[in-house]
């Protein structure tokens, strides 16, 4: 931390282009090692070759995305109004509101997106972006990996004469703990367990400074279908149900968790179908495999839910599972179909009348996305997209929630309990506001330099 703080305060007034220089060194540097990078974390995460020379290619654009945004301006742009003479309110001095770094943020990095969300992630780029020095709490799932970007994102910052201390990481749960609490840092950017954050967040919280907790917790997202969708395209709309939740063996937080379709067109047993098909799947850790079947062991001897697995596994594999619940049993708050279940599994629900699906989506509970599955001018469709915009940070009309695009516009976070911060993203350009805190320079000296 006091080197973090250190690093911070020698970095303090660096110009967009000199952070705009550092954050393209890092992505530089890490393409120069991908397919490394991408071996590393796949002995240890096991997601496979392509998804993460994938990820590789994601985090390198979002550096680069950052870095592209402080060069052209558009982004922590200053904001200037002339004084104007006489008295209150017409009248005002001269203000500029500007945008300084909030100070040294802690991160903390995802088991299910090594790089993206790692150690030179999202929240490191638009921490670095707003001129922010960063501490990054390792995750265990992938101990190696981490060390090896913390090593590369040093030396590319050597390498520029800029502090390589501008990157810094701990490991450890108790070292986590200790690091919300330090007094050099002043905000925390954290993706992960409800559970794990909830606990961090009232850490930040209780501190005699508290500071702002921006967490990604948990998120039941919905996807939902009408009548005419239904009718027309439910066999494609099973297949992509199933792609769509068993993608990276169902380890993203934005997968479809709960499908909500029309009882008469059998979703549920075209989706089940699909399962049979499936082979086993290896999940991140040995300790994510082993709470994925606790949670499904709640699910299972109810008479209200119907549990239906894919048959296929080898040791230390899972199999993907399917929940067919009753519509009271959803709207149950207690019933554990409202609870993440962290993999390939999701919740099917049926509906006779799609104001019973409109009750399912007006749960009033934040999600990161919800999807909706539709025809053009089907008036119940406008209902449903509503419904979501009140409750979702994303809404999807006919596609899949999971995918986020590394976009300028994009919002990844949601009313709680998707995120902590529901007005703030941690992905796309507007990621940077969290780090960055507003300034009003009121009749500022023209000698002193802004």
């Amino acid at each position: 931390m006091e080197r973090a703080r250190g690093a911070q305060d020698r970095w303090w007034g660096a110009a967009p282009s000199e952070r705009a220089t550092a954050i393209e060194a890092i992505a530089d540097e890490v393409d120069r090692h991908v397919e490394e990078l991408a071996q590393t974390a796949n002995e240890e995460t096991h997601l496979g070759m392509p998804r993460l020379t994938g990820e590789v290619a994601r985090t390198t654009f979002q550096l680069r995305m950052f870095a592209g945004a402080l060069r052209a301006g558009s982004i922590l742009n200053a904001q200037s109004e002339a004084s104007v003479p006489g008295p209150p309110p017409q009248g005002h001095p001269a203000i500029t509101r500007r945008y300084v770094p909030i100070g040294v943020v802690a991160i903390f990095g995802a088991s299910n997106f090594p790089f993206a969300f790692g150690v030179v992630g999202g929240d490191t780029a638009s921490a670095l972006a707003a001129g922010c020095a960063v501490v990054v709490k390792e995750h265990p799932g992938h101990p190696r990996l981490s060390q090896r970007l913390l090593t590369l994102a040093r030396s590319a910052l050597a390498s520029i004469e800029a502090p390589e201390d501008l990157v810094g990481s701990v490991a450890g749960i108790q070292e986590g703990i200790e690091l919300v609490g330090a007094p050099g840092v002043r905000a925390v950017g954290f993706t992960g367990s409800l559970a794990a954050g909830r606990a961090l967040h009232d850490v930040a919280a209780r501190r005699p400074d508290p500071i702002p907790f921006f967490g990604e917790l948990s998120s039941l997202n919905p996807v939902v279908i009408t009548p005419e969708a239904a009718r027309t395209r439910s066999e494609e709309i099973a297949a992509g149900f199933v792609e769509s939740m068993t993608l990276g063996a169902g380890q993203f937080c934005t997968k479809p968790a709960v499908l909500i379709a029309p009882t008469s067109a059998g979703l549920a047993e075209k989706a089940i179908a699909l399962l049979e098909g499936l082979p086993g799947m290896t999940l991140l850790t040995p300790d994510i495999a082993a709470r994925y079947y606790q949670g499904i062991a709640t699910f299972v001897g109810r008479p209200e839910l119907k549990v239906s697995s894919s048959s296929t596994t080898s040791d230390g594999q899972v199999t993907a599972t399917i929940i067919e619940s009753t519509l009271e049993e959803f709207l149950n708050p207690d019933s554990p179909v409202r609870h993440e279940c962290f993999g390939p599994s999701a919740v099917i629900v049926t509906y006779e009348d799609p104001r019973q699906a409109l009750e399912v989506l007006n749960i009033d509970e934040g999600v990161l996305v919800g999807c909706v599955h539709g025809v053009d001018g089907e008036e119940i469709a406008a209902d449903f997209l509503h419904a979501l915009e009140r409750r979702a940070g994303r809404v999807v009309w006919n596609g899949w929630p999971t995918g986020v695009a590394v976009a300028g516009a994009q919002m990844h976070g949601g009313p709680w309990p998707a995120s902590t911060q529901s007005v703030h993203t941690s992905v796309g350009l507007n990621a940077v506001y969290r780090f960055a805190r507003p300034v009003a320079l009121q009749d500022w000296p023209s000698w002193v330099e802004v």
